[in-house]
């Protein structure tokens, strides 16, 4: 049996679609990505996955039980079963680190004996031994992230569901907290389910990938697969523009090395070019032997030391259109 199971989900917000017949399934030791350009309903699937919204119809089977349908007094235990990692970290500045951790093993009424051991046992996991007495405003990005981490796994949970939980980080820490969820599904058998606009943290953490667009599940597959799939053209803008309008982004298509790294480069482009650049796309491949792959990115300024600091790092790099500032 799958550990989750998704049928015929549907979410509306005053009458506008937000989740429209999603259906999937999850098997225990998976790492599904679910990517998808702003609005397309992930973050609206996500807080259905844990129990904190209601879908209209459709149902969420988590081990065999409906988070869809359950009375509040029985989701809450259920909700135990899923450990939520967020963006931001949401740690309580007035409580240390292992007191963070502890947090939900207080809620579950865990002895306190108990509870140090567990809190130790997780410090070691996510490398903060040392850190247990620390309060977060002494923590890096990447150390609050590991705090938030270690919390998300103290009850023990069946499924762990990330959002955004790389994207607040630099690249060097993303690479690390990657490789510490890698660690825990792998070492651990813990089923992860994220979701994130990053497509080399698809690359590095999911084992299958769902795209949603405008609601729907538009593509479901093996990471390799879905980076060749025609579908994946619905994670483009759809409102390019050929000639730039007032406070107009520009989408600059780039070839790079397959084996490169897009966090660095994007991050190089901000502090080099002081601009905001972020991925929309990686371009299908166009044979089997080729050492270099298409990417399409978002520019807020797209001037000449930009367009000749992308043409230095890359092989080649034109602009492609333009689309609103707020799309």
């Amino acid at each position: 049996m799958s550990l989750l199971q998704v049928e015929h989900l549907t979410r509306s917000f005053g009458g506008q679609p937000a989740l429209k017949d999603i259906s999937f399934t999850v098997e225990k030791g998976d790492s599904l990505g679910i990517i998808g350009r702003s609005g397309a309903g992930k973050s609206t699937l996500l807080r259905c996955l844990c129990g904190l919204d209601r879908p209209q119809s459709g149902r969420i089977l988590l081990e065999g039980q409906d988070l869809a349908v359950l009375p509040e007094s029985q989701i809450i235990p259920l909700r135990r079963r899923i450990g939520l990692v967020f963006q931001h970290f949401n740690l309580l500045t007035s409580r240390t680190v292992a007191a963070n951790i502890a947090l939900p093993l207080e809620i579950a009424g865990m002895p306190r004996v108990q509870r140090v051991k567990r809190v130790e046992e997780l410090l070691d996991l996510v490398g903060l031994a040392d850190h247990a007495n620390k309060y977060p405003a002494m923590l890096s990005g990447g150390q609050k992230q590991r705090v938030g981490i270690a919390r998300a796994l103290a009850a023990q949970p069946a499924l762990l569901l990330c959002d955004e939980a790389t994207s607040a980080l630099d690249p060097e820490t993303t690479e690390s907290i990657l490789a510490l969820l890698n660690s825990i599904n792998r070492e651990l058998g813990l089923t992860i389910v994220f979701i994130t606009h990053e497509m080399d943290v698809v690359r590095a953490l999911a084992k299958h990938v769902l795209v949603l667009d405008h609601g729907r599940v538009v593509a479901r597959g093996l990471p390799a697969d879905i980076l060749e799939e025609t579908n994946l053209q619905t994670a483009l803008p759809s409102n390019i523009e050929h000639s730039p309008q007032e406070g107009s982004h520009a989408v600059v298509r780039l070839t790079v090395d397959q084996q490169l790294i897009m966090a660095p480069l994007l991050q190089n482009v901000r502090n080099a070019c002081q601009t905001q650049a972020s991925l929309l796309r990686v371009l299908p491949v166009e044979s089997a032997d080729c050492q270099l792959m298409d990417v399409l990115v978002r520019v807020e300024d797209v001037s000449v030391a930009t367009m000749n600091f992308l043409q230095q790092n890359c092989h080649a790099a034109e602009v492609v259109g333009y689309v609103p500032a707020h799309s």
